[in-house]
């Protein structure tokens, strides 16, 4: 049997609340991973010493490349399972919850085929290019990983200041005191 994938849960008497700190801890996982994969990209500086640089920059467009793409996924799940939510809910509350589903139709995650592919993002290919250029050819891939990486911070960024925005209506400054 399928499981049915969405933010609203039973302990909430209010649904757009339960959707909204839902989705918050979601962006804070997507947040978390990319994150994580930037720690490792630091500290991957320790290992400089021990591997050669044509082993040990592959292993950062790597690391960069799996933070990116779980991070994809956790975005095409939050957007999924907002829909999902939305779908059980009354307009006035669908309609509170627009600015988040808004940033989804704005800032839309392009498919990993496209997004890893040089020859359909020219930009981001001629930038990384330059960037090897100046610094070191082997240097080219991890710019471009790194291209996706911020392209993802911009994503959960904004759908974060929309899930503040929410809140605020929902919960307004003055009721916080």
């Amino acid at each position: 049997m399928k499981q049915d994938y969405h933010y609203l849960q039973a302990s909430f008497d209010n649904p757009v609340m339960a959707i909204v700190q839902g989705i918050d801890r979601d962006v804070e996982h997507g947040e978390d991973l990319l994150m994580l994969g930037l720690g490792i990209v630091m500290l991957s500086s320790t290992f400089a010493p021990v591997a050669p640089p044509i082993l040990l920059l592959p292993l950062v467009a790597l690391t960069f490349a799996i933070t990116v793409t779980l991070a994809h996924r956790n975005y095409r799940k939050m957007e999924s399972k907002l829909f999902a939510s939305m779908s059980r809910l009354s307009s006035q509350d669908i309609a509170l919850l627009r600015p988040i589903a808004a940033i989804f139709a704005e800032v839309p995650a392009d498919s990993l085929a496209e997004s890893f592919n040089p020859a359909k993002n020219l930009k981001r290919t001629l930038k990384s290019a330059l960037g090897g250029v100046l610094i070191n050819p082997l240097w080219m891939p991890i710019f471009y990983m790194m291209g996706l990486q911020i392209n993802a911070e911009k994503r959960l960024s904004s759908l974060n200041r929309a899930i503040i925005g929410v809140e605020q209506k929902i919960n307004p400054p003055s009721a916080w005191v």
